[in-house]
C-alpha cells in the first residue's frame, strides 16, 4: 500500500484464492483500463475494459471461466457497474452473454438498475451482444472436483454442512456426487485524472451452490460501491460479504478519516480465518488491495 500523487489509477483483483500464477491477466487488464483512460479519461470505461479482459481470459470465474452448476451444464452469472457520474448497473443469473460487464454497463442507460435470468439475456441479444465461449475442458475440470469434494465431509462453504445442497437442489436433473471451491469475483477500481471514481465487478457464481444463487457482486454496498471519497470492491463468499454490507461499509470508515489501507484491513478483518475474504479500493490520494489469502491483483497509475 502506497500514496500516490492525484491522478489516473486502477487496481484490478482476479478473485480470492485463486492461483497467483494467474497475477499476469491482472497485469494485462490493468494495461488496458489505463490504456482506456488515456483514450478518454472515463474512469468506468477504464474499469470495465479491465475486467471484460478478465472475463474474456478463461483462467478467471467470470464470464468465459465461470464456474459450472452443480449439474454440469448450467452457467449463471452476475456483474455490476458504478460511477461518480450517477451510472449504475447491475445483472444476475444471467446466462450465454459472453460479457456480463458490458450488459450490466447497458443496464445502467434503461429505466432500471438490476434486470435477471431470462429477461437480462433477451435484453443482451437485444442488443446484439455476442453469447458465451462453449464450455472448455478447464470449467468441466473444476465441476468434477467440486463435484468430488462436495461428496466428503469437508464443509465446501464454511459453516455449511454439504448436505444441505441436496436436501435443497432445485435443478431439473437429480444429485449425482462422483479440497476446491470457487466463489471467486474479478473486479476493478479506478480513479480518473479528473477525480471522478468507478468500480466494475464479474462473476460466474459460487461453487457448490442452487440454481438461481445471486451473490454479492450484483448487490450495491455489498460486492462494490464508489462515491466521491473513492471506490471498494469486494471478493470473497457472497452470503458473508452480504451480511456485512462489505464495500459500503468499508467506504464509510474512510468518510469518518480513516485511511484506504487502514479501512480494507479493517474490513478483511470482520471475517473468519477461514471464510477467504478481499478488497480493492482507491481514493483521491490511495490505491490498494488486501485479502486474506492469495489473490491475484494489479495496482497502476497513469505517470
Amino acid at each position: 500500500m502506497s500514496n500516490i500523487q492525484p491522478a489516473g489509477a486502477v487496481v484490478v483483483h482476479g478473485g480470492v484464492g485463486s492461483s497467483t500464477d494467474n497475477e499476469d491477466g491482472c497485469v494485462l487488464a490493468a494495461r488496458r483500463a489505463l490504456g482506456q483512460l488515456e483514450v478518454n479519461g472515463d474512469a468506468l470505461d477504464a474499469a470495465i475494459t479491465a475486467v471484460a479482459t478478465l472475463e474474456d481470459d478463461g483462467r478467471f470465474n467470470a464470464g468465459s471461466g465461470s464456474s459450472l452448476g452443480l449439474d454440469g451444464a448450467t452457467i449463471e452469472m452476475d456483474a455490476s457497474i458504478m460511477d461518480t457520474r450517477g451510472r449504475l448497473g447491475t445483472v444476475a443469473c444471467v446466462r450465454d452473454v459472453k460479457n456480463p460487464v458490458r450488459l450490466a454497463r447497458a443496464i445502467a442507460d434503461t429505466p432500471h438498475v438490476m434486470l435477471a435470468g431470462e429477461g437480462a439475456q433477451q435484453f443482451a441479444r437485444s442488443l446484439g451482444m455476442p453469447g458465451s465461449d462453449p464450455v472448455s475442458d478447464h470449467q468441466r475440470s473444476e465441476h468434477r472436483q467440486i463435484m468430488k469434494e462436495l461428496a466428503g465431509s469437508v464443509p465446501l462453504m464454511p459453516g455449511i454442512d454439504n448436505r444441505l445442497f441436496d436436501r435443497f437442489w432445485n435443478y431439473k436433473t437429480p444429485l449425482q456426487l462422483p479440497a476446491s471451491k470457487a466463489c471467486d469475483t474479478v473486479g476493478a477500481v479506478v480513479r480518473g485524472p479528473d477525480g471522478h471514481f468507478a468500480v466494475a465487478c464479474s462473476t460466474g457464481g459460487s461453487a457448490p451452490c442452487l440454481l438461481g444463487r445471486v451473490g454479492d457482486s450484483p448487490i450495491i454496498g455489498s460486492g462494490f460501491y464508489c462515491g466521491s471519497l473513492g471506490a471498494i470492491a469486494a471478493t470473497g463468499i457472497g452470503e458473508h460479504i452480504i451480511r456485512h454490507l462489505l464495500a459500503r461499509t468499508v467506504y464509510g470508515w474512510l468518510e469518518h478519516g480513516m485511511t484506504l489501507e487502514e479501512a480494507l484491513r479493517r474490513g478483511v478483518d470482520l471475517f473468519d480465518k477461514d471464510v477467504d475474504i478481499g478488497l480493492i479500493g482507491v481514493t483521491k490520494t490511495e490505491a490498494g488491495a488486501y485479502a486474506n489469502k492469495a489473490m491475484p491483483h494489479s495496482r497502476m497509475t497513469q505517470r
